[in-house]
């Protein structure tokens, strides 16, 4: 039973040997007081009969009686001691869920203060006070209300874990020290806890730096959501008002078609209608003359029919319908004439729209220089680094593994992982070329198909023809040679689009690309046959006003 917290409260109403208030108190010869129980199992299992307190031997068993003076004494001290915690407990709150409760209360349990690490038992505030006081209590381990007092006891020895294996990272108790882990090295725990009490600081702060880095991540994120949907509400906008005027256009044209058609049809009517009049009229004029022939051919008058007869001879205002041809309208290539109208209306709507994209895809332009050390041996490039041509002779160039030893090709210095960007080549007077871009992983060594599976994003020109580099390759309209071809690269779209820059039309679209790792501009001079081919591909400068408002805009 625990000792209670009153006025009448003394290391003497407690037994040594228990730490409890006195049961049957009894006293030894040299006066000290034991319960009966206690000091009777203390000599039972002891060599010799001696006080525990001053260690006086004894040598016979002495027979024991019951202090009545102490007994009584106890009984008050227990009866006060009951009523104060009878108080106390209407004061304290009782442990609600998920609170630890305190372990000597009986009835309502108390909310636990604190858990001794000795007893292994958790006290309320009234249950706690013997070992704020009492002398031997005071010595006892006192931590925050815990439930699970057993797991911080040691599970073999049956020992309070007090130290810190250093080497197997684990709580251990003093005997695990000189037993199990002799040879390792510990650190107390208190000691350990301040180490790790300041690396969880530092975990906690970058923790924290983590959580203002991920937040900033989703302001970027929400501002481009915010710049997409803005971009987007402008892309369909601009979509509806070109679709709108071509629509308009459409109706017109239609209009326009069907109105030709209407007006010719109805001057071919006029024409007829005019015609049937005049047969008409000389139909009722030739029956008119026709009935007078009749009649005087049946007259008896012979001095009537010859003053008659020349009159009826003479000839009628007729036509000659022999020579009136009826022709009906044609309406064939009308149609046709239209849409090939229609066609070069919207040839120029495209081409303002293509103008229009591509002076938006420009805002991207970066400035590309040629690597030397991917170049193949054969080519020849400019000391800044913007131009390429096919030589005619192989020169000694260091074996680097990043070199083409097959194709007459060149790659930029600059890489791409993200992002848009776009750069412009002039190709004028070169009859073979190829132009993407490629992954960094692509095969320099070897002779191979460029596709996008084989990792290569290009459109090639040769003899008069024009291809985009696809399996299999896709033959493209070549209406004139190119001068400038700029290339477009969209990386999160997976888009790479190729433009014909002077006459402002879009030559190809690989769409629907799924990158990874770097993307570099990729440039192929090609074979220089007999001076055929010995113009030079040459990397435009940058507009330093778009870039300028590029970088304001996007960065």
């Amino acid at each position: 039973m625990s000792a209670a917290s009153c006025h009448l409260s003394n290391d003497q109403f407690l037994c040594s040997i228990c730490l409890n208030v006195f049961t049957d108190p009894v006293s030894t010869p040299c006066g000290h007081n034991f319960c009966k129980n206690c000091i009777s199992q203390h000599w039972d299992i002891s060599e010799r009969f001696e006080c525990p307190m001053c260690k006086k031997v004894f040598y016979t068993k002495t027979e024991l009686q019951i202090n009545t003076f102490i007994s009584e004494m106890v009984s008050q001290f227990r009866c006060e001691a009951q009523q104060k915690v009878n108080s106390s407990s209407s004061e304290q709150q009782a442990a609600k869920p998920g609170e630890v409760p305190c372990d000597i209360c009986t009835g309502i349990k108390l909310k636990a203060l604190k858990s001794c690490l000795v007893c292994l038992a958790s006290y309320c505030q009234t249950h706690l006070e013997p070992h704020l006081t009492m002398k031997g209590l005071k010595r006892h381990q006192l931590i925050d209300p815990d439930e699970n007092l057993e797991g911080r006891m040691c599970m073999k020895h049956d020992k309070p874990l007090e130290l810190f294996c250093k080497t197997d990272q684990t709580c251990v108790c003093m005997l695990c020290s000189v037993i199990d882990h002799k040879t390792h090295e510990f650190a107390p725990l208190r000691e350990e806890y301040e180490g790790k009490k300041a690396e969880l600081g530092k975990t906690e702060a970058e923790i924290q730096q983590m959580i203002q880095k991920r937040r900033l991540k989703i302001r970027k994120i929400k501002k481009s959501v915010k710049m997409s949907t803005a971009a987007a509400d402008r892309e369909k906008a601009k979509g509806v008002r070109v679709f709108t005027a071509l629509r308009k256009t459409l109706r017109r044209r239609m209009n326009e078609l069907i109105k030709e058609m209407e007006d010719k049809q109805e001057t071919t009517e006029k024409q007829d209608e005019g015609f049937i009049k005049d047969l008409e009229q000389e139909i009722s004029e030739l029956m008119k003359r026709s009935s007078e022939v009749e009649q005087l051919s049946h007259s008896k008058d012979h001095l009537h029919l010859l003053q008659r007869f020349s009159s009826l001879k003479a000839d009628l205002a007729t036509k000659d319908w022999t020579k009136v041809s009826i022709h009906p309208p044609s309406y064939e290539g009308t149609v046709v004439r239209a849409v090939d109208q229609l066609k070069e209306t919207l040839g120029k709507d495209m081409k303002k729209l293509f103008e229009a994209e591509l002076k938006r895809v420009q805002q991207y332009a970066v400035d590309v220089t040629l690597d030397p050390d991917t170049a193949h041996p054969n080519l020849i490039l400019s000391r800044n680094g913007k131009q390429v041509h096919c030589g005619d002779r192989r020169k000694k160039r260091p074996g680097n593994p990043e070199r083409f030893l097959v194709f007459l090709c060149v790659l930029g210095k600059q890489s791409f992982s993200s992002g848009r960007f776009f750069f412009k080549v002039q190709v004028k007077e070169k009859t073979r070329w190829i132009l993407g871009v490629v992954k960094e992983s692509v095969n320099r060594k070897k002779k191979i198909t460029p596709s996008p599976e084989k990792g290569y994003w290009t459109v090639s020109v040769y003899e008069n023809i024009c291809v985009a580099l696809e399996d299999p390759e896709v033959r493209l309209p070549l209406q004139s040679g190119f001068e400038k071809v700029g290339v477009f690269v969209d990386y999160e779209e997976g888009l790479v689009s190729f433009y014909d820059v002077d006459h402002a039309a879009l030559i190809y679209s690989f769409t629907g690309c799924s990158f990874t790792g770097k993307l570099y501009p990729f440039f192929c001079s090609g074979v220089n046959d007999d001076d055929d081919n010995s113009a030079r591909l040459i990397i435009c400068p940058v507009n330093q006003s778009v870039r300028s408002f590029s970088m304001r805009k996007f960065e």
